[in-house]
C-alpha cells in the first residue's frame, strides 16, 4: 500500500494530449453501498442478487463507480463482471486483506493509475485498523490518482469512503479530515468524492465537508445541485422494499472544475427485489 502522503502532491496538467474526438469527456459516476455480503439477508443474501448488482451498475456504465461495504469476494465479483473496470481496495482492519473495503473502480480503456492509497478516519490516519472519537468500527477513505485520457490527460483524484453508522462525532470528524485531505491537494486539483456518509443534508457531516462556518465550498452536492428545490422522498435507504423516506445518506460530491449535467437516485428494481439496502446514485459531470 503506498503512503497516504502522496495523495497531497500538486496535481500535474499534462499539456498537448487531446482527447479522442468521437468519445465524449463527460464524467458518468455511480456511488453504490452495495451492502456486504456476509450478512444473513435471506432472500436479500448477496448470491441471490449479486447479477443485479452488476445489472445494475452496467446500465449507468459509469467511468467512476464508487462502492461500499466490499468484502472480498464481492470485489472479485464485481471484477468479473465488470472486466472493462479497474479495481482497488484493501480492508478497513489491521489485516487490509480482509473485510470491507471502500472499492474504486474506474474504465481501464479512459483513466491511467498513477497512484492509490488508503486513509484511515482516525487520529491516526495512517495505523490500519484504527478508530477515533465515538466511531464504532474503524473507518476508511480510499483513494486513486488518475489520468483521464479523455479530458486533455488532465489527472483527478478519485475518493471513497463510508461513514460509521453509530458515532455521532466520528462522522463530524471524518468529514473533517476529508475536506482538509481535498483541501490540502490545491486549488487546481480536480477531485470527485463518493460514498456513504450515513449522514443527511444539512448535518454537522456534509457541513463539515461542503462548507464549514459559511466559508466556500471547496466540494459541491451534485443532486442538490442538479435539483435545487428539495422535496419529499429523497431518501437512499431502500430498505430492501423501496422505501424513500429518510435522509439522503449516499452523495456524490464534485470540486468546481466539473459542471454537473444531472444527477439521480436509481431505483430500478426487478418486480420489486432491489440489488441492495441501499439506492445508488448516479451524477454525470462535465469537465470545466
Amino acid at each position: 500500500m503506498k503512503a497516504f502522503p502522496l495523495l497531497f502532491l500538486p496535481l500535474l496538467c499534462i499539456n498537448g494530449v487531446e482527447p479522442k474526438k468521437d468519445v465524449s469527456t463527460d464524467l458518468r459516476v455511480m456511488s453504490f453501498n452495495i451492502r456486504l455480503g456476509v450478512a444473513k439477508d435471506g432472500p436479500n443474501a448477496w448470491d441471490l442478487r449479486k447479477d443485479l448488482v452488476v445489472e445494475t451498475v452496467k446500465r449507468f456504465d459509469p467511468d467512476l463507480l464508487g462502492t461500499q461495504e466490499t468484502w472480498p469476494f464481492q470485489a472479485a465479483f464485481l471484477k468479473k463482471g465488470l472486466p472493462g473496470h479497474a479495481y482497488y481496495g484493501v480492508g478497513r482492519q489491521v489485516d487490509p486483506t480482509t473485510g470491507e473495503q471502500c472499492g474504486l473502480m474506474y474504465r481501464k480503456d479512459r483513466f491511467e493509475q498513477l497512484e492509490k492509497g488508503t486513509f484511515w478516519l482516525s487520529k491516526t490516519p495512517s495505523k490500519p485498523g484504527s478508530k477515533s472519537w465515538d466511531s464504532s468500527l474503524p473507518r476508511i477513505a480510499s483513494w486513486v490518482r488518475l489520468r483521464d485520457k479523455r479530458d486533455r490527460g488532465r489527472e483527478l483524484v478519485f475518493i471513497n469512503t463510508h461513514f460509521d453508522h453509530r458515532g455521532r462525532q466520528a462522522r463530524e470528524e471524518a468529514a473533517k479530515i476529508i475536506r482538509r485531505r481535498v483541501t490540502e491537494l490545491g486549488s487546481e486539483a480536480r477531485v470527485v468524492v463518493t460514498g456513504d456518509f450515513n449522514a443527511a443534508e444539512g448535518s454537522a457531516p456534509y457541513r463539515a465537508l461542503l462548507a464549514p462556518d459559511g466559508s466556500a465550498a471547496v466540494l459541491l452536492d451534485s443532486y442538490r445541485t442538479a435539483h435545487p428545490k428539495r422535496r419529499e422522498g429523497e431518501g437512499t435507504f431502500s430498505a430492501w422494499n423501496g422505501r424513500r423516506s429518510g435522509g439522503r445518506i449516499d452523495w456524490v460530491l464534485h470540486t468546481s472544475h466539473y459542471r454537473i449535467i444531472s444527477a439521480s437516485i436509481d431505483r430500478s428494481n426487478d418486480s420489486g427485489r432491489y440489488p441492495s439496502d441501499h439506492y445508488p446514485v448516479t451524477a454525470v459531470l462535465k469537465p470545466r
